[in-house]
């Protein structure tokens, strides 16, 4: 086999382009001929990585790069700091700064689901009137009504769904032989995802009455302890549970697409 380090050049060209490493990662991202065969699928050929990044995917690549959420040279360095665990080791590659984000989320992220929950609440009024409203009655801070429960929700949310899905794929792998696919690694994520919601459905049943209730209600002064004591004074045990199918089904598909596409991803990049 030849050297891999000397390699065609594009199909328009004829010239040969030498790359600092064998099959970098450099040398994979642009569709040479040499690449033509095993990329061909009865469907026809896959796109190369130049390809997909010129689409719209490259858009949202370049957005995350640039506000700093994905950075290429943070991926590789996380996954070389991951060969160096054991095999069997549960901890998820990005649990660490997926826990770290979770308060600067909630930041954008509480004000949009306490708009959505009234709307959803009272669909015959508009969204801009619930914001108007509620400066004007409770000022900025009653846009963030429930900040710290949704916090404590997805703390506890994220500590189960990631170390569970890594530990899902290592017992899956085991018993392949082999790593999962990202189908496979996208199922294990709909799976961790499920359990994970349904633990925590009594945080949002009380995150959400919390930013339901009226202003002058002991729901929206207190705090999470106190709700959960009301709504089961209120509704006894199962109120705490309350949505808890509806919540399962849509966690575990978002679960499935998004592990399944980081794990896509990942190998595309690796």
């Amino acid at each position: 086999m030849s050297d891999t380090r000397f390699r065609l050049g594009p199909a328009e060209s004829d010239e040969k382009v030498r790359c600092d490493e064998p099959d970098s990662a450099k040398h994979l991202l642009v569709d040479y001929p040499a690449y033509q065969g095993p990329r061909t699928r009865p469907w026809g050929p896959l796109p190369t990585l130049r390809e997909i990044l010129s689409t719209e995917a490259g858009l949202i690549r370049d957005f995350l790069v640039e506000t700093g959420q994905v950075t290429r040279d943070d991926m590789l360095k996380k996954k070389k700091k991951k060969k160096h665990r054991p095999e069997d080791a549960t901890e998820s590659v990005f649990s660490e700064d997926e826990s770290e984000s979770l308060p600067v989320a909630a930041v954008v992220r509480v004000p949009v689901e306490v708009v959505k929950q009234r709307r959803q609440a009272r669909p015959d009024i508009s969204a801009r009137h619930i914001i108007s409203t509620t400066l004007a009655e409770e000022g900025f801070a009653g846009m963030y009504r429930g900040f710290l429960t949704t916090v404590l929700r997805e703390v506890p949310f994220a500590i189960l769904q990631l170390p569970l899905w890594e530990a899902l794929k290592a017992a899956w792998g085991r018993q392949r032989g082999r790593p999962v696919e990202p189908w496979q690694s996208g199922l294990c994520g709909g799976v961790a995802g499920g359990v994970s919601a349904a633990v925590t459905t009594p945080l949002d049943v009380a995150k959400t009455r919390i930013m339901l209730a009226d202003r002058h209600s002991q729901l929206a002064s207190g705090g999470l302890v106190a709700a959960l004591r009301i709504i089961r004074q209120e509704n006894g045990f199962a109120g705490l549970f309350a949505g808890v199918v509806p919540r399962v089904l849509w966690i575990s598909t978002g679960g499935s697409v998004f592990f399944g596409s980081y794990s896509l991803v990942m190998r595309l990049i690796s």
